[in-house]
């Protein structure tokens, strides 16, 4: 089995990317509490929702149903991973009378938290435009902040396009018409980690593995883009195959003097301890000028890693894009596979 695993930053620069629950006409961006610090984040949830956002429009969207009224709604996709790839990846839960069918996700995304402390700045605000002369304008307020944030990312390949019929309840992702449906359309029963499932042809397995990494090399979304646009294509990317479903990279991004560093020694180490579940090279997208000229000294820092084959470092669309053309291409066939181990 190989997983695709790694760590993701976002540069945010003057930007409100992922909004708290505001407050009399007031609004704060989300953070959290390290000790007596402050740290923005952007969530899971709405990281995951830009990927969809920025799927490509030839993806047909699983179609949301939305039921009940009032405390007692319900929202859920349709539930079919073998029609929709967003079904696939992202996961599901189907939940209604006499029916209950769950995707656990295929594609596992952590929150990115600021790396160091930040204090978010209040911008204040007007709105006054077509009031007559003498009233008062309604004021508002919201946050924004600067900061390099940080989280993980981990994609199950063998699970792309598989999809488990036993266990109980929940478990089960397909009802018994879908799963008839779909073996009718070219997949095929196999069995994964113990469990009977279907399996889409690997040629659509592989696509949609490629779909997904050249949308994280243009991903696009965020909050407040009227007043606070700003890129939000990770400006770094480290992937690695791993066989075993670690990730041994969460520490490769520090605080040093209230300064977020790459820390080449720490990726060195993991390098060298996980060899032997290393599956491939490692990685390292990274854009020119984040982190100022840290990309650079790295380079030099870890050349013999990059001379050894064992490392590549690039642009993160070019890699990217590059990874997604060799999955696609066949060339890593064997990392959709789940040998004993």
């Amino acid at each position: 089995m190989t997983y695709l695993t790694g760590k993701i930053a976002l540069d945010i620069d003057a930007g409100a990317p992922n909004n708290g629950r505001g407050d009399n006409n007031r609004g704060e961006v989300k953070h959290l509490w390290i000790g007596r610090d402050k740290h923005p984040y952007v969530s899971a949830q709405a990281f995951r929702r830009w990927l969809r956002d920025s799927l490509p429009v030839t993806e047909a969207a699983s179609p949301v149903i939305r039921t009940g009224s009032g405390a007692k709604q319900q929202a859920y996709t349709s539930g079919r991973p073998d029609k929709h790839l967003d079904d696939d990846l992202f996961g599901y839960m189907v939940a209604i009378k006499n029916e209950n069918y769950q995707r656990d996700t295929v594609l596992a995304t952590g929150t990115l938290v600021s790396v160091t402390p930040r204090q978010p700045a209040m911008d204040f605000g007007t709105m006054s435009r077509g009031f007559a002369a003498g009233e008062n304008p309604v004021i508002h307020e919201h946050e924004h902040y600067s900061a390099e944030l940080g989280g993980g990312i981990l994609l199950d390949l063998p699970r792309v396009g598989t999809f488990e019929l036993d266990g109980g309840g929940l478990r089960r992702t397909l009802s018994a018409d879908a799963a008839k449906e779909a073996l009718g359309a070219g997949a095929v029963e196999v069995q994964l980690r113990g469990m009977s499932c279907l399996r889409l042809p690997l040629e659509e397995r592989r696509r949609r593995v490629a779909v997904l990494l050249r949308t994280l090399a243009e991903v696009r979304g965020g909050a407040k883009r009227a007043l606070h646009y700003g890129d939000r294509t990770p400006a770094l990317v480290l992937l690695a195959p791993v066989k075993g479903g670690n990730n041994p990279f969460t520490r490769v991004l520090a605080a040093e003097n209230n300064q977020t560093v790459f820390d080449t020694d720490v990726l060195r180490e993991e390098v060298d301890v996980w060899a032997d579940e290393l599956d491939g090279p490692v990685l390292l997208g990274w854009a020119p000028g984040f982190l100022g000229d840290q990309r650079e000294v790295a380079s030099k820092n870890l050349a013999d890693l990059i001379n050894d084959g064992r490392l590549t470092i690039g642009h993160p669309r070019v890699l990217l894009r590059a990874l997604a053309d060799g999955i696609q291409a066949g060339r890593h066939d064997d990392w959709f596979e789940d040998p004993a181990r």
